[in-house]
């Protein structure tokens, strides 16, 4: 019995559950902790704005210039390197682009002025512009039909490696100074030689690889409009999470600084406490999708934070840190569904829109770092948090998102 349009536009040919047993968890883990390893080295240089801002006597400006260099860099090469990657696999660009972010992660152990700064985050970007999209596709090619899962477990390595940042920062290069970042150098080294390996596994898998897509795209019948649409609204709330996020990863310090009195290593803590809430979303949103539908668990994940977001502003540090773990976990459990979603919606072509994807979360979060950061030298950063409290209402137009099945039992009543 052939399936409904409805359900193909959700579901693909190529997305249809598989048997489980054919998911390579190996090669998942392995992605899993090499994105540990990759987010915890990249989200080191949020978590040592105070310590640089001292340093280099910089202003917020500045500060938000660091971070958009960083998030632009990745954010433009992400989505060609994408494409480039689905007409020419090259199964070993995972460790050349860990290769980028470990020169980076040794320049800006020795960084003597702004200007290195900039450098430095611009190579790390560009390992991550690489890593990203890459490692995505392979993660697909890994799932055994379970996408949602596999993009889960594969995301949720980059968030722990993210909480795990801010927090080495505050015990381990805080207290020694800038020149200790170099140590985490061994981390990259790890990295590459993991990336290796599975860029050989990916290897012996790209012969198949175009015939499926020809034979995928064949079969996919969703209208161009329709599709550019949901790609369309999927990028707004891609918009809305990565704005808000933005001003948690490289602001809350400042604001818990500033608001509670806490001292830089007191405030990681917290932004650790966040960012652990943010892995767990992560881990949770993947496979509830697979089971109940993409589309309600990002309806959910967008807008349902909005009550939550509106009371931070005015909430003492308790229920402060108490809003935001439920911020991060709800927040968090959209991405993975969000890139599933548009991963069928435009078959074949993984990296593109992993890379567009990434790419834009990644554009957004950096450009959300820099006008926020004008916007708390002008008028104080406690009036960041009251305007960005209003971005999950966005959520609304998760409306306009095609209402179709996204379980496996539900496929098969289809």
């Amino acid at each position: 019995m052939s399936l409904p349009a409805e359900v193909l536009a959700d579901n693909p040919p190529d997305t249809q559950v598989q048997d489980p047993a054919r998911t390579a968890y190996p090669i998942l883990i392995g992605l899993s902790f090499c994105h540990l390893l990759n987010d915890m080295i990249q989200s080191l240089l949020p978590a040592l704005y105070p310590l640089l801002k001292t340093s280099f006597a910089l202003d917020f400006g500045q500060i938000g210039l660091i971070t958009l260099t960083f998030q632009v860099t990745a954010s433009l090469l992400q989505p060609m390197i994408g494409t480039l990657t689905d007409r020419y696999p090259k199964p070993f660009s995972l460790a050349v682009g860990m290769a980028s972010t470990l020169c980076g992660l040794l320049l800006l152990s020795r960084a003597q002025s702004y200007h290195a700064l900039l450098l430095a985050a611009a190579m790390i970007g560009s390992g991550s512009a690489v890593f990203h999209p890459e490692s995505s596709r392979i993660a697909r090619l890994a799932s055994g039909g379970q996408h949602g899962l596999a993009q889960s477990l594969f995301q949720v390595g980059g968030n722990v490696g993210s909480a795990c940042g801010p927090l080495l920062a505050a015990f381990i290069i805080m207290p020694r100074g800038q020149s200790s970042i170099a140590w985490f150098a061994v981390a990259a080294l790890i990295a590459i030689i993991l990336l290796t390996r599975i860029g050989a596994w990916y290897r012996q898998r790209i012969p198949g690889l175009h015939h499926a897509a020809r034979a995928v795209r064949a079969q996919f019948s969703l209208s161009r409009r329709h599709t550019i649409l949901a790609l369309v609204v999927l990028g707004m709330l891609v918009f809305s999470k990565s704005f808000y996020t933005a001003s948690i990863s490289s602001y809350y310090t400042f604001y818990l600084m500033q608001k509670f009195g806490l001292d830089a290593q007191a405030a990681q803590l917290h932004l650790f406490v966040f960012l652990a809430a943010v892995a767990a979303g992560t881990l949770i949103g993947g496979p509830v999708g697979d089971r109940i539908g993409r589309r309600y668990v990002i309806w959910i994940s967008i807008l349902g934070v909005l009550p939550f977001t509106l009371l931070l502003p005015h909430a003492n540090l308790l229920w402060t840190t108490v809003l935001t773990v439920v911020i991060g976990v709800v927040l968090a459990s959209a991405f993975s569904a969000i890139l599933v979603f548009a991963q069928d919606l435009v078959p074949g072509r993984t990296g593109m829109i992993s890379g567009m994807f990434f790419g834009f979360a990644f554009g957004m979060g950096g450009l959300g770092a820099a006008v926020l950061g004008e916007t708390a030298d002008h008028l104080g950063i406690e009036a960041v948090y009251r305007i960005c409290a209003w971005l999950p209402a966005i959520g609304l137009l998760a409306w306009f998102l095609p209402r179709i099945p996204g379980s496996a039992s539900q496929r098969q009543r289809a």
